[in-house]
């Protein structure tokens, strides 16, 4: 279950576009004190960072607001469009740097002032490399997409900030220039992997893929530990969209039960489901004995439930 968070998402994303654009002046001022084509190129994917942590904030705020006439089942979805666009425009800055990279293979130069350069974009990365262990750790713990993509991103941004120092510093002491754009180039065809694997997972949020198997299994044992009373639960299905969990299933219950009855244990499951995954919204369709998809010995026992896919039979009392 999601804790309550002790920062909003809203400000988290406020201060991320803060460190993106503290991050690109350090990195524009490291070029400018090379001229060094592969720190260009770390320096153009800070510009994209920028403009991705504010589509973010921008995105958060709107999957927070409440559910209308119009969006009767909220807008969290919007964070995953947010990370569509983000992987976009990682795809972007991809192809500004790899246009630098072939400007600067045609025409190699020994970077100046190398070791203060590097050392400057040193600091920018650390800078990044923290901020994206910031922002990865909420995302994954409150379902943010919007903020789990900045961070992804920034953590992908910190790689290419490692690889091209090292390969920098090697191009220095070997005076080898044509490293400078080689480098450029291995840049860019990591930020194109970057983009699209985030363009892909971000996709699967907005065509309603299912949860991780696991997280599915403690659905089904929620459900199985708190529907004392019904007979089974089958036809489980859930999605994510954003925070919100959508869960619904059929709950079949004893022929003679009435309204109430079936209605408390509803409640109880309900409870116990928002317990386990944080926010949802959950539909359950009570059906009576005879729709039962299962032949099962507990039939006869009100007290015990039968959930499809979960081998554990628990019996209540």
């Amino acid at each position: 279950m999601s804790a309550k968070p002790t920062i909003s998402a809203s400000n988290l994303a406020a201060a991320s576009i803060a460190v993106g654009i503290a991050v690109l002046g350090i990195k524009f001022a490291a070029w400018g004190l090379t001229g060094s084509v592969a720190l260009l190129s770390d320096a153009l994917e800070s510009v994209v960072n920028v403009g991705a942590a504010i589509a973010a904030l921008f995105a958060v705020r709107l999957s927070q607001l409440p559910a209308d006439e119009n969006h009767p089942y909220g807008h969290h979805k919007v964070e995953y469009l947010s990370a569509v666009l983000e992987g976009a425009l990682i795809v972007l800055a991809a192809f500004l740097i790899l246009r630098e990279a072939i400007g600067g293979f045609m025409n190699p130069q020994q970077i100046e002032a190398p070791w203060l350069g590097l050392a400057i974009n040193a600091s920018a990365g650390a800078i990044n490399a923290a901020w994206a262990v910031v922002l990865i750790r909420f995302g994954r713990r409150h379902r943010s997409p919007a903020l789990s993509a900045d961070g992804r991103h920034l953590a992908a941004d910190t790689v290419t900030t490692v690889g091209v120092l090292l390969g920098l510093i090697l191009s220095v002491v070997t005076g080898w220039a044509i490293l400078d754009p080689l480098l450029a180039g291995a840049v860019a065809c990591n930020v194109i992997w970057s983009g699209w694997s985030l363009i892909r997972e971000s996709v699967g949020g907005l065509m309603d893929a299912a949860p991780p198997p696991d997280e599915l299994d403690r659905i089904r044992e929620a459900i199985a530990k708190s529907a004392g009373g019904a007979i089974e639960a089958h036809d489980l299905r859930a999605r994510h969209a954003g925070r919100r969990t959508f869960v619904d299933f059929h709950l079949v219950v004893p022929e003679d039960m009435n309204v109430t009855d079936a209605h408390e244990i509803c409640d109880r499951i309900e409870r116990a489901v928002r317990k386990t995954v944080g926010e949802a919204l959950i539909s359950i369709h009570v059906e009576p004995e005879h729709k039962s998809k299962h032949q099962s010995t507990l039939a006869a026992d009100p007290a015990a439930i039968l959930i499809e896919g979960h081998e554990a039979l628990r019996t209540y009392h």
